[in-house]
Parts: structure tokens; sequence; C-alpha cells
């Protein structure tokens, strides 16, 4: 595949999603006991960046939202935001946000052509929750001086809100395959 410049219309599919994001962030999160990791909307929106912008926008959407947030704009769950929040217990499932949403995007890119909803689920959650956790988990256990085992099995807690989350996910995402689609193929 032949690679292209930034257009404008990147640029605007961009700062949509990092707007959809901060609008995510409006839901009020829910506390989970022990590992101090809230469950929020806002896990949902790596996998709608990656499955409807694709990797490199996808990523990109992301970038711009914690830019913003590192900033100070108060747009994470709960009115959260500055410089600090990269420092917590919940700083990994930020940094993991824009490789989930590459991965996402990525997978939907190369399976663009066999693209239904169980097959976009699919790569939601390898995309949002598999590779997601494999950067929140470690650096939460870190981060609480937790073992990685005991904060895994913690955060099992939120693999049903997840799968839920990629499941809608993967119903819009082929909607808008469906009647506008923005991915390009690649395979």
């Amino acid at each position: 595949m032949q690679r292209r410049g930034t257009t404008t219309k990147d640029i605007v599919y961009i700062a949509l999603f990092a707007a959809f994001m901060a609008a995510l962030g409006i839901f009020p999160p829910v506390m989970l006991p022990l590992i101090g990791v809230p469950v929020t909307a806002q896990s949902m929106g790596p996998m709608l960046a990656g499955a409807i912008l694709g990797a490199r926008r996808g990523a990109l959407s992301i970038l711009l939202f914690l830019a913003l947030v590192a900033v100070g704009l108060p747009l994470l769950a709960a009115g959260r935001g500055g410089l600090g929040v990269f420092f917590g217990p919940t700083a990994g499932y930020l940094f993991g946000w824009v490789a989930a949403a590459f991965a996402v995007g990525a997978l939907h890119e190369w399976g663009w052509n066999r693209l239904n909803v169980v097959t976009s689920f699919v790569f939601c959650a390898l995309g949002g929750i598999v590779v997601l956790y494999a950067i929140g988990i470690p650096w939460t256990a870190v981060n609480v001086g937790l073992p990685l085992t005991k904060t895994a099995i913690a955060s099992a807690a939120f693999i049903p809100g997840d799968v839920v989350k990629a499941g809608l996910a993967a119903i819009v995402a082929v909607s808008v395959k469906r009647s506008y689609p923005i991915i390009q193929r690649t395979a």
C-alpha cells in the first residue's frame, strides 16, 4: 500500500474522535475496590476510533485526546485531567488506549473485505481488551504494589463490561462501514 500524506479530511476525523472521547467522559465512572481503576465509557472510544478510522487515524485521535488531557483539560471520566493522571494507577490504560486503537484499526483494515459484526467484535476484543490489558495491568500492578497475578485477577471484573463495549463498537463499526466507509481496504 502506498503511504499518503495527512489530508484535511484526516485531521477532521482525528479531531472528531478526540471530541467523541471527551464526550464519553461525561458518563460517570464506577470505581471498583482493591485496584482503584474506574469502569468508564471511555474505554470504548479506542475500539470505535480504530474500527471506524483505521489504525493510523484512530491512534492519532487518541493521542490528540491525551495531549488535551495532559495540558490540563478535565476530559477524563469524573473530570480528571493534567499531567498527574499519567503517573497514577490508570496511566497504563491511558497509554494502552493508543495501542488499542492502532491494533483495532489494523485488524479492521486487514479484515475489511470480510468484515461483519462477528469479525469486528473479535477485532475490537483483541485490540480493545487484550492489547489494552497487556499494557494497563502491569502498570497498575507496579503502581499499586500488587503482584501481577493478583492485579490480573482483580482486573477480570472489567471483562464483562469490556465485552459489551466491544459488541457495541462492532455494531457501530459495521453500520458505519455499510453507510459511510472511512477505512480503505489494505488487503
